[in-house]
Order: C-alpha cells, then structure tokens, then sequence
C-alpha cells in the first residue's frame, strides 16, 4: 500500500519466518529484520536511516481483540497464536510496538487493529495506547474506517491510531469511493466443494439474499447458530471480510472463492507471490493495499507535502 502511494518501504521486522519471506520477495525493503520486535527494540546497531523516519507503520497481532473468538479470556496469558508461531501474549504487543516508537522517535506513527480493540472491556487498552502516545510527545487520532468505500471491494472495517511528534494540524480521513460488487471483480470458476459433506448441501440449497449458511442450516434443518462464519457472497454483494481461516460461499456457482477471487478482493497485485503459501492466509492477515495507499496518500497530502 505504501509503495502504491509512491513511498520508499525502507525496512521490515517480522517474527514469522514464512511470511517475512512473502514479504522480503514482493516488498525488497532494504533493512529486513526476522525476529520478535523487542529483540529489534534492544538492538544497539541500527542504521541511521531507521530514525526519524517519515512514517512508521506497525499493525499489531489483534487475535486477543477480535470480536469472533476468547477475547478477554485469552487477555494476560501466553498461548501459540497463529502469529509469530510461538507462545506469547498478544494483549501487551502494542505498548511493544510503542516502545519501538521510542526508540525510533518516526515523525507520523500509523497502527492498526480490529475494531473490537474499541469495543467493550478492551476500551481500557486504547486509553492506555492514547496515554503512552502523549507520554513520548505524540498527538494522536483514532479512525474507524471500512474498507468498502476506500477502493477495496471488500467491507472490512479497521481502527487506526494515526499520531505525529511535530505539531500537525488534525488529519482529516473522509472516504467516499463508490462500492464494488464481488461480480465485477469475481472469476470465472471457484473451488468446488467435496460431495457428500453437509457443506455442500447446505450450499445447494442457498437462496438469494441469504448471506451465509447459517441461513439456510436455519431454514432447511432448524438449526441456530451453526455455519454463521461461512458466508455466502452474491454477485450484487461487496465481498464480506476476507479472514485467514474461513474461505467464503460464491452464489454465482455455489464454489468457494477461488485464490485469484481473494487476491482481487483484498487488492493484491496480480504479479504478487506468495511464494507458496496460502493466499487465503496471507490476505486474510493483511490490510487491504488500496486501504493503506490511500490512507498514506492523505497523509502525503495534508502533512508531509
């Protein structure tokens, strides 16, 4: 997204060692840092080029945030997330990532997380974030914003902490593109289902408007809250959240959406290479490119111009 926006990705600190390797293939930054970010922040020999930099970008694991899942009950503990491939808590990894601020004093600082980081208990987390912000001399604003009217046909709402040290008027972030259907982005053919499973025949049997498969589970066999994360997207619909584990129902043809079919409607490049790996993961843990471009636009526009 940055480089799309026209700005240089100088340098990367990832964890994963899979997906540092997407990511080094498709983004070439030139400092690429494999390693949990407090081994990074008690690094004594960084170049200079790491500080004062015009943005810095992080995006925090949000597992413990999301609104589908434990939430709070996974809050203070260390478990194997998905991310990082290790035990650890994910809850703290913000005031980490804060820290990383500190040490490189960045002039504009951009986070992003779920929504459910706003919501509920976790509110206390944000004014917390906010707290830490001020203490190393950042102003700092909060937006709420969906992906759906931002050039990306997909809805996929995000919060974003956007703070800057040098005394910049409030940044404005109002985006009003018009909404794209999953029919003008959709291929031709999906992934089939497996005959014979419950899937499949509960896919058979969707009716227009229904927008998942809890619908019809509900409609043809009584059942309640079963198959509600297995979404069903019509042609006439913007594509619902792309998530790293749950690949949605097309009603074009009652196939899962194919990996072209997820790369469009998170806004890859067509050339990207996910050296292997699931494109359903990898975008799935991903903000959208055109979200972030235009985001970094704005703030090419309104601050650093």
């Amino acid at each position: 997204g940055y480089k799309r926006a026209g700005f240089t990705v100088l340098g990367n600190v990832e964890i994963d060692p899979e997906v540092n390797a997407v990511y080094r293939k498709n983004n070439h930054p030139k400092f690429s840092y494999e390693m949990d970010l407090r081994e990074f922040n008690a690094k004594e020999d960084l170049p200079e080029e790491l500080f004062n930099l015009d943005i810095l970008d992080g995006s925090p694991p949000c597992t413990s945030f999301s609104s589908a899942g434990l939430r709070d009950e996974t809050w203070g503990k260390e478990k194997k997330f998905r991310e990082g491939q290790k035990k650890q808590r994910l809850d703290d990894l913000f005031f980490v990532f804060l820290d990383t601020v500190e040490k490189l004093k960045p002039k504009i600082v951009v986070a992003e997380n779920v929504v459910g980081l706003v919501r509920g208990k976790a509110k206390g987390y944000v004014h917390e974030i906010v707290k830490r912000f001020q203490e190393l001399g950042y102003s700092v604003q909060i937006f709420s914003l969906n992906s759906a009217h931002m050039d990306v046909p997909q809805a996929r709402h995000r919060v974003f902490f956007v703070a800057n040290r040098i005394g910049l008027k409030p940044l404005k972030l109002d985006f009003r593109f018009d909404p794209i259907v999953f029919g003008k982005v959709r291929t031709e053919a999906g992934i089939p289902l497996n005959e014979g499973t419950v899937l499949k025949a509960l896919a058979d049997e969707v009716k227009e408007g229904e927008s998942s498969l809890s619908d019809v589970a509900q409609r043809v066999a009584g059942e309640k809250n079963k198959f509600f994360t297995t979404y069903v997207i019509g042609d006439n619909d913007v594509s619902c959240t792309i998530t790293s584990s749950n690949r949605p129902i097309r009603f074009y043809d009652r196939s899962f959406m194919s990996d072209d079919d997820i790369r469009r409607c998170q806004t890859f490049p067509a050339d990207y290479d996910f050296c292997g790996e699931d494109p359903g993961y990898i975008c799935g843990m991903s903000v959208p490119p055109n979200m972030m471009a235009n985001i970094a636009m704005e703030i090419w526009e309104q601050w650093l111009k």
